[in-house]
């Protein structure tokens, strides 16, 4: 037994011993919550944003229970977020969320959530881009909305509760217009059920959406293709009291044949 006491000794001064090798030499070891903090800060200042989240971490292990220790979590998140490491970025602003739910700051983390999904995927729905809307997985554009409904729901006179609302503006109507773009490809390619009922989705699921005058056209073009006359002219008259307008009848105005048989 003394033998084994004494191997377990050896291994623990061992292993001890090897972060004191010249190499693996701390130099941060003694540093204050404050001092450890300051350079975390300055390092993400630089620019450097791996070296700062090294940095956070050394503080939170060290300092557990500070306030320092909470700020270095939302810290964490920020410079994983501009460092574009979006999965770690929401994995810490979740964690600070789940451990803070009363801090003064947790509005910052829903906030800053709801912005690194917006910024990772939806930015794109918003842009020409070479690859087909209908390829993208429009999750993150429901993660970041439900984020930001979180924070202005909660906390309505955050300081970023008024950029939320207007990015939840924006999410609605990209969401509204993939569902319309998916159901214009069905369209296009005689799948014609399937197109009404992503057009459908979109009118039900986002009744605001500009998209919509767009959608009830493909419903009225796949239930003519369809042969459901009914339906057809009851998406017709539901299109011509909301879209009296609508760029789609102008030219059947003078044609014999009706205004969707011309597209």
């Amino acid at each position: 037994m003394r033998s084994l006491a004494f191997l377990a000794l050896m291994l623990a001064l061992f292993v001890g011993g090897c972060g004191l090798l010249p190499g693996e030499i701390d130099e941060t070891a003694g540093w204050s919550a404050n001092k450890l903090y300051s350079e975390a800060k300055d390092s993400m200042s630089e620019g450097s944003y791996d070296k700062a989240i090294k940095l956070f971490e050394k503080l939170e292990s060290r300092y557990p229970y500070g306030r320092y220790a909470q700020q270095a979590q939302l810290d964490i998140a920020y410079a994983n977020y501009k460092q574009d490491d979006a999965a770690a970025a929401i994995a810490a602003c979740d964690r600070f969320i789940r451990l803070h739910p009363n801090h003064p700051n947790v509005d910052y983390a829903y906030y800053l959530k709801g912005l690194i999904n917006f910024n990772g995927d939806l930015g794109l729905l918003g842009k020409i881009s070479m690859q087909d809307l209908t390829e993208r997985d429009p999750k993150a554009a429901r993660e970041s909305f439900n984020a930001f409904k979180e924070l202005v729901t909660r906390f309505p006179k955050s300081r970023y509760a008024k950029d939320a609302a207007a990015r939840m503006n924006y999410l609605v109507n990209a969401m509204a217009a993939h569902e319309v773009h998916v159901a214009d490809y069905y369209l296009r390619r005689g799948a014609y059920v399937a197109a009404v009922h992503r057009a459908q989705n979109s009118i039900t699921t986002y009744p605001e959406a500009p998209s919509n005058e767009e959608a009830l056209f493909i419903m009225v073009k796949a239930y003519d293709a369809l042969g459901m006359n009914d339906l057809r002219d009851d998406a017709d008259r539901v299109m011509h009291k909301n879209f009296p307008n609508s760029v789609y009848f102008k030219r059947g105005l003078k044609q014999k044949e009706p205004w969707w048989k011309l597209w």
